[in-house]
């Protein structure tokens, strides 16, 4: 509780003096919010690198904040970040199954291999924790035999970010019928819900906006410094072209086969929903061609497992693990400076040592550890 407290306590501080004159991300959402309020277009080629590229649903959500004074907005966004940030860690550590280590020692090098992502992400105003939480609030619910719920809540992710669709077809597959029954209705009732306020005819062209911004926008992105995608990683070391794309499909055709065929493996295993759930969210930034460095917080459950299941592995892969996780998170600009850490970027060594990290949850599947 004292470590909550001071959390917040700095967090404080740190609003004061930084994140008031930052948050570029949050004031993306806040003008989509006040354009909803206005009854304007959502999506709109002069915003450029700043474009609004969630479903018209998300502005909606947002939309309350957009009507409070842009300092208060902030502050509560930035707030309730920290506090997803720490339900994030304390969720991803209690439904761990079958833990084998003291929390203590989970949470503090988990917190040390992320720490970089987290705070970026709360400085950018984004919402990829949210995204994170509800997923794993989802989890919980479907362990606890409402399936009906975990649909609802893996559908309030997928709004929150399109990512999370993916968890639709892993639901099929598990024949989680109910919780894909109830993920549909809410995702369906999303796409409809922006015709109250814009007509029929208004919200189809919100659709066709979003569909618009989210194709035009992926590829001067792709040899962005912080893009770690998949396809970001062949766009860096090939140039956007034919070649690059190829490889990026054959290799996000791979990825999803080897997710698909560790999910069919845990019919084998006691508990395998976390692995699961944790392997999904690990491989989004990876498969999503927009996915950004800190974006991979969201495999802080997947992280705090490979954690815990060290001795899982011989020496040699423990110390290559562990060369992953410090490569990616424990290399600052700061430290570099601007040269280095851009070469260090463009080098895409990050989207490597996640494409290791992934492979090492594999293993734990393949093990049937987890």
């Amino acid at each position: 509780m004292l470590g909550v407290v001071c959390l917040f306590l700095v967090a404080a501080v740190a609003f004061e003096r930084r994140s008031q004159q930052e948050m570029y991300d949050f004031e993306v959402y806040r003008a989509a919010g006040t354009r909803v309020l206005g009854g304007e277009p959502l999506y709109r080629v002069e915003d450029g690198h700043w474009q609004f590229k969630y479903l018209p649903a998300f502005a909606f959500v947002i939309a309350p904040l957009a009507a409070l004074p842009p300092v208060w907005a902030k502050g509560v966004w930035f707030f309730l970040s920290v506090a997803l940030l720490v339900v994030l860690v304390n969720r991803s550590l209690v439904l761990l199954p079958d833990r084998r280590r003291t929390a203590g020692f989970l949470v503090g090098l988990t917190i040390l291999a992320m720490g970089k992502f987290y705070v970026r992400e709360v400085g950018l105003g984004q919402s990829n924790l949210l995204l994170a939480v509800l997923v794993l609030v989802a989890l919980a619910q479907w362990r606890a035999g409402r399936d009906g719920v975990a649909g609802v809540l893996l559908a309030a992710a997928t709004i929150v970010k399109p990512y999370a669709i993916l968890f639709l077809p892993y639901l099929i597959v598990r024949r989680r019928f109910r919780g894909a029954a109830s993920f549909l209705a809410v995702i369906i009732l999303a796409l409809l819900i922006p015709a109250l306020r814009y007509g029929w005819s208004g919200n189809l062209a919100l659709l066709q906006g979003w569909w618009g911004v989210v194709t035009t926008s992926t590829a001067p992105n792709l040899a962005g410094q912080d893009n770690l995608s998949v396809a970001g990683m062949y766009a860096a070391w090939l140039g956007v072209g034919r070649a690059a794309n190829w490889l990026s499909a054959a290799t996000a055709l791979l990825l999803v086969v080897a997710c698909a065929r560790a999910i069919l493996q845990g019919s084998g295993v006691s508990n395998p929903d976390y692995l699961d759930a944790a392997l999904l969210l690990f491989v989004i930034p990876l498969l999503s061609p927009q996915g950004w460095d800190y974006v991979l917080l969201t495999s802080t459950p997947a992280v705090m497992l490979l954690f815990d299941r060290l001795d899982e592995f011989g020496t040699p892969a423990r110390w290559l693990l562990l060369g992953c996780l410090a490569l990616a998170g424990l290399t600052f600009w700061d430290v570099l400076g601007r040269v280095n850490y851009y070469a260090f970027m463009m080098s895409r060594v990050v989207t490597v040592c996640a494409l290791v990290e992934v492979w090492f949850v594999l293993r734990l599947r393949a093990l049937k550890v987890a």
